[in-house]
């Protein structure tokens, strides 16, 4: 389940970043970057962990996959404050300096 959430959020991160120049200026790559390299984590673990327990591995318990899901939205969701705060301290688009020199 975690290797699912993770690829499809590097998917639609991907496109999104593909097709709109500006998710470029917002520094979205870096989250794809993020998101991508999750899904070749949870790629290389599920490929161990076949290895491990071979046709139990199709079989998971539902607990198991609740809680598998709950682990990739957590990634998801900390990729995003990653990527937030990121934003946030490069300011690409000269938000933040703006408001911070019109209080001046």
């Amino acid at each position: 389940m975690t290797l699912l959430i993770t690829v499809f959020a590097a998917v639609i991160s991907t496109i999104v970043w593909y097709t709109k120049p500006s998710a470029r200026k917002l520094r979205l790559g870096m989250l794809t970057l993020m998101y991508w390299g999750a899904s070749l984590m949870w790629l290389v673990d599920a490929v161990a962990e076949y290895l491990e327990v071979r046709a139990e591995y199709f079989t998971p318990k539902p607990s198991d996959m609740l809680g598998d899901a709950f682990l990739g939205l957590s990634v998801v969701a900390l990729g995003l404050v990653i990527w937030l705060v990121n934003v946030l301290v490069k300011d690409p688009s000269g938000v933040i300096k703006n408001a911070l020199e019109r209080k001046n």
